[in-house]
Formats: C-alpha cells, structure tokens, sequence
C-alpha cells in the first residue's frame, strides 16, 4: 500500500530522495483521516525549512492539519496545480498529489525517518 521507493514521518509525511532533491507529500493514511481536502498552503519557493518544521497547512471539510517538514533544505518547487485542485491529494496522495521539492544538504537518512514496513505497522 505504501510506497517502497520513499521513507516516512510518525506525522503521516513520505519523502523521495532522488540525488540532492526530496519530494515530500502526505501519506494515504493522512489523506483519508483528513477527508476531502479543500485547500493546501504551501511554502515560498527559496523558503528554507527546518527539519521537523510546519511548512503549510491542509484543510479539509473536517479539520485543519499542520504539514511538517521531514527533512531541511531550501524549496525548490511547489506543486501549483494544487492551487486549484486540492482534491489531487486525496486522489494520489503518493503520486501527483506531492506537495513540494526541497534541496537539501547532509545525509537523507534519520532515525526519525520510517521505511514503508515500519510505517504501516504503525497505521495498521
């Protein structure tokens, strides 16, 4: 169900490492949780995010959700189409429902970090 190429966060975020790039989005636990997602607020491009930093928020017709930042870099990109379409994310949570691209420095491994075994183990 969960993605093998990408780890995950305890907050129901994944990330891809491709190179020094990471795509980060949220889990499809996540999205069903949240419900309908009606908007996404994404960091400026240039922004540089802190690991485990708040970098936008999700609303749904349910709740308002913090998304956080599973590594630091600088973002690259956001992904615009989200603008206006927030329901991608509920569609394809994994694929083209991505949030945003940072560049980062140092290692991509964590201890925070989850492979897609551990993740589902903690959703069930």
């Amino acid at each position: 169900m969960y993605p093998m190429d990408r780890s995950y966060t305890k907050q129901h975020e994944w990330v891809r490492f491709e190179g020094d790039v990471a795509t980060i989005g949220i889990t499809d636990f996540a999205q069903q949780e949240l419900g309908d997602i009606v908007f996404v607020e994404l960091p400026a491009v240039g922004k540089n995010l802190g690991s485990g930093e708040s970098f936008g928020t999700i609303e749904s017709v349910k709740a308002a959700s913090d998304i956080y930042a599973p590594i630091g870099g600088v973002v690259l990109e956001v992904n615009s189409a989200l603008g206006d379409s927030p329901e991608m994310v509920n569609r394809d949570p994994h694929d083209t429902g991505w949030l945003c691209k940072v560049r980062f420095s140092g290692s991509p491994k964590s201890d925070d970090l989850l492979d897609a075994a551990a993740y589902q183990k903690l959703v069930g």
